[in-house]
């Protein structure tokens, strides 16, 4: 799908639009990206190892720079990551409990 540019934008309809369109690839990513962490959950033995807060933190710490690489506020990146990562943690123990 070609997108306009906000530039290109010439009414607010079509910026909504434009965001909306951007919303639903993140969507479409973020559900990619719970396939990769229930493959990943096949891998892990123990709750610990579901939780690995080394890995969290460290997780975190890149995100920040991507973050402050693009211009975006680090404690806001941090906390959407945080919330997502935490949930599908979450996820992770429900499956290592069905086991």
């Amino acid at each position: 799908i070609k997108m306009k540019s906000p530039d290109n934008c010439q009414t607010i309809l079509e910026i909504r639009d434009e965001i909306d369109a951007i919303d639903q690839q993140i969507i479409s990513l973020i559900g990619q990206r719970s396939h990769y962490v229930k493959a990943a959950a096949k891998f892990k033995t123990s709750e610990m190892s579901v939780k690995a807060p080394e890995r969290f933190q460290a997780m975190l710490q890149q995100r920040r720079i991507w973050a402050e690489d693009n211009g975006l506020n680090l404690d806001v990146i941090e906390k959407m990551y945080r919330d997502l990562v935490n949930y599908f943690i979450s996820e992770e123990i429900k499956y290592l409990s069905e086991k």
